[in-house]
């Protein structure tokens, strides 16, 4: 670790100069031993704070936010009923003010030196965190080194978005508890900030300096109107499309330098900010999940992503507990939700079958039919089995021209009917699973051409999907969110 930042040196590297406006009021001190106000006396000389917690507002790139910080020089940063006094103070104004909370945490956790009275404050604290997000208002997070026990526990593991700063220790358990109670050591490469990021548990790993950018990028997006923006004329098709033949989309999906959800971002986003995995302990390589802006229009972001699915690891049920997590983002900051099925399949395995795929996909569809968020589909690509379904309901649903959707790859469709691969294109025709019957179903609402295939054209045809998103994201952010009736309707 290089040099531990105080609250005032991370206050002011994240703020705009002279933008900082302290909300706190003296602590009281009443009830405690004579032995324990020497020790606060000494920690406040000590560390040059009052207490183990700032909390106000300042400026960051000139946008208002509410802000708490741990000190670790007050007492290794513990939280006790004071410190827990001025965090919850500092919570309920900033919801009550509207405003986004920024919170840096530093501990070692609950204050010995007050034992259960001061323990159970995690309960307040995180019921005060998680009215700030029932409000909609935004709670970002940087866990710095170290944040342990109770602080770890409560609002340090709350946030809609959590990075944490390179090397920091974090986790739940002190590792000098650890090591008194068993008598050896704690491994050391398990609560470090890089490890928490590559089970999925953080969305970065971040340095102090970098803070201001990443959080006011993801700002920038959860903070964007909701209403008023201005509305986008509808695309118009280039060409009329042609009747592609099913075996012949097909094959076109297949192609390995077709454009993903990548490159879709890469050319036709105008903010992304990359989250990372569950927050629980998982991450799939095969779901990108992000902070998008399509214009000016904001949503929450899961794709399915064909350069993470291999035939080694093909997207597992850990990719819809992860997709669940964005689905939970968009209803709880009042965001859109765009899915993206481009999948060859779930994971037939041993494996998916004890992590619950089955159980994972009718959550995922359920809880989409019932969001209360818009929600538009985008089909890109290969739509195989329940794993594509899984992201299909939605409010609206836009398709590439070659993208379709079937219960099985039509080679499984064929093996089943035939007991052969042979009669796959024609059991892909039979199934109706192109785009454009799919339209006529009225399953898809909107097709993109591809001119005359999105491999061959990669930049363009990202470039106009891209348009067409944006056009139905400023329309729904205006409708709002469809009833679940209207949703299941479009498959009667």
């Amino acid at each position: 670790m290089t040099h531990r930042l105080n609250a005032a040196e991370l206050i002011g590297l994240v703020l705009d100069a002279g933008s900082w406006s302290s909300w706190d009021v003296p602590p009281l001190r009443s009830g405690l031993s004579e032995e324990y106000l020497a020790e606060l006396a000494a920690a406040a000389e000590k560390s040059g704070v009052d207490e183990s917690v700032l909390s106000g507002e300042g400026l960051m790139h000139g946008r208002r936010v509410a802000v708490v910080v741990g000190e670790f020089g007050f007492l290794a940063g513990s939280i006790g009923r004071a410190s827990a006094d001025r965090l919850v103070a500092a919570i309920e104004r900033a919801t009550v003010e509207g405003l986004p909370l920024l919170a840096a945490p530093v501990s070692g956790g609950t204050r010995m030196q007050e034992g259960t009275p001061a323990f159970v404050q995690m309960v307040r604290i995180s019921a005060a965190v998680a009215a700030h997000k029932a409000a909609g208002l935004p709670y970002l997070v940087y866990l710095r080194h170290p944040t342990t026990g109770g602080v770890m526990a409560s609002w340090g593991s709350l946030g809609h978005v959590t990075v944490a700063e390179p090397g920091a220790l974090v986790g739940f358990l002190g590792p000098r508890v650890y090591s008194a109670l068993y008598g050896k050591e704690f491994p050391a490469d398990v609560q470090t900030s890089e490890n928490l990021y590559a089970r999925g548990i953080i969305d970065a790993v971040v340095p102090p300096e970098e803070i201001a950018g990443i959080l006011d990028r993801a700002l920038t997006i959860l903070l964007a109107p909701r209403h008023g923006i201005k509305p986008v004329p509808a695309p118009v098709p280039l060409t009329p499309l042609p009747d592609v033949e099913t075996w012949d989309a097909v094959t076109r999906s297949r192609r390995p330098d077709r454009p993903g959800v990548r490159r879709l971002l890469k050319y036709a986003a105008t903010d992304v900010v990359p989250l990372n995995g569950t927050g629980q302990g998982e991450h799939d390589p095969g779901l990108l999940i992000a902070l998008v802006r399509f214009g000016e229009a904001p949503c929450v972001f899961l794709g399915q992503d064909r350069r993470g699915q291999t035939a080694d690891h093909p997207m597992g049920p850990e990719a819809l507990r992860e997709a669940r997590r964005g689905m939970r983002l968009a209803s709880e900051l009042g965001l859109p939700l765009v899915t993206v099925i481009d999948t060859q399949g779930a994971a037939l395995s041993p494996e998916a079958e004890n992590g619950g795929l089955a159980g994972e996909i009718a959550r995922s569809l359920a809880d989409l039919v019932t969001l209360d968020a818009p929600t538009l589909c985008l089909m890109l690509g290969e739509g195989n089995g329940g794993g594509a379904l899984a992201f299909l309901p939605a409010d609206r649903v836009v398709a590439a021209q070659h993208a379709w959707l079937s219960p099985l790859p039509p080679e499984g469709a064929s093996a089943i009917v035939h007991r052969d691969l042979d009669h796959a294109p024609e059991m892909a025709r039979q199934q109706r699973v192109r785009a454009l019957d799919l339209a006529e179903l009225g399953i898809v609402d909107r097709i993109v051409a591809e001119l005359p295939d999105a491999a061959d054209e990669p930049e363009a045809f990202c470039q106009r999907v891209g348009s067409v998103l944006e056009h139905e994201l400023a329309a729904l952010l205006e409708a709002g969110p469809g009833s679940p009736a209207d949703r299941a309707a479009r498959y009667i």
